[in-house]
């Protein structure tokens, strides 16, 4: 039976900062490996995808480099920073929200499951096989070639719950 495995559950306590900063070291170590730049824009909106577990939007990240950096960054330079760090898998494009979120596990290319809370908007990646290999086989028999996939699960999640 496949194993599934569950990014962080932000709610619940962890070392934040070693998160985040485990996030930017896998990212300088792929980046190494591949041979690709990873300049200190990039960096900075990694780590500012990572600094949260919400999704991230575009404007969202320009606010902040804007109000912490100083920085006064241009759409296209932000989006273009975002398309490199989905093109290595250091984050994933949540759709429906038209945010970014970290990759739990940059190291293995994987498409995106994602569960994610109506309520904080927390979201938390899953790792599930058995969800992408229904999606395969369903697509391979009917002849379909699958180019993205990413499964978003709206709901609540427990502390949501609990709260309401």
């Amino acid at each position: 039976m496949s194993q599934s495995t569950l990014s962080v559950d932000p709610h619940h306590a962890h070392d934040h900062s070693r998160c985040v900063s485990d996030a930017l070291d896998a990212a300088e170590q792929l980046c190494t490996r591949e041979g690709v730049r990873f300049t200190s824009l990039r960096k900075r909106v990694l780590e500012l995808v990572w600094q949260s577990h919400r999704p991230l939007g575009a404007y969202d990240i320009l606010d902040t480099l804007a109000k912490e950096d100083g920085r006064r960054a241009a759409p296209p330079t932000v989006y273009r920073a975002l398309d490199f760090l989905l093109e290595q898998g250091l984050v994933h494009r949540i759709a429906s929200l038209n945010a970014f979120i970290g990759c739990t596990s940059p190291e293995h290319r994987h498409q995106g499951q994602f569960l994610i809370c109506r309520g904080c908007h927390i979201a938390m990646e899953l790792d599930q096989p058995l969800i992408h290999h229904a999606i395969a086989d369903s697509a391979r028999a009917v002849d379909f070639t699958v180019e993205a996939e990413t499964v978003e699960i709206t709901g609540l999640c427990a502390q949501c719950r609990a709260s309401a």
